[in-house]
């Protein structure tokens, strides 16, 4: 399975100025661990994710004052769609993050998240049957 079967196509954006808070807010919103950053004047797309609102909240800074541009994960890794699962699931584990945006041509044409390749390794049993009690495990 490669990743254009993973992603995400739908994307959130945020742009740098953006306050912590407002991105925040979008991604809790879209119920999305992770944002693309589209800054016109930037290197290329960048992305915040949860653990950098958390890093920034832990360090005592004000969300409300933060920009998103202060806050992005450095040595973002891009993959391609045509990229199978296990390549982005490598890169994940060897980088230690959690999101990849996915870039064809240019463009940015999806995020894939851990999540996504869990969902489809699970759904398609590419990598082991999921075990019944672990599929209605709830926490309280």
């Amino acid at each position: 399975m490669q990743v254009r079967n993973g992603m995400s196509s739908v994307v959130l954006t945020v742009g740098p100025d953006h306050t912590l808070r407002d991105a925040a807010r979008q991604m809790t919103n879209r119920r999305v661990g992770a944002a693309v950053v589209l800054d016109p004047d930037g290197a290329g797309p960048a992305i915040i994710t949860e653990r950098d609102l958390l890093l920034s909240l832990a360090a005592g800074e004000d969300p409300d004052a933060e920009r998103v541009g202060r806050h992005l994960t450095s040595d973002v890794v891009y993959a391609a769609p045509n990229w199978s699962l296990e390549e982005a699931a490598a890169a994940m584990v060897r980088g230690q993050f959690r999101h990849l945006i996915v870039i064809d041509g240019g463009s940015v044409c999806g995020l894939l998240s851990m999540r996504d390749i869990v969902r489809c390794w699970t759904e398609d049993g590419s990598i082991c049957d999921v075990p019944e009690g672990a599929r209605f495990l709830r926490t309280a």
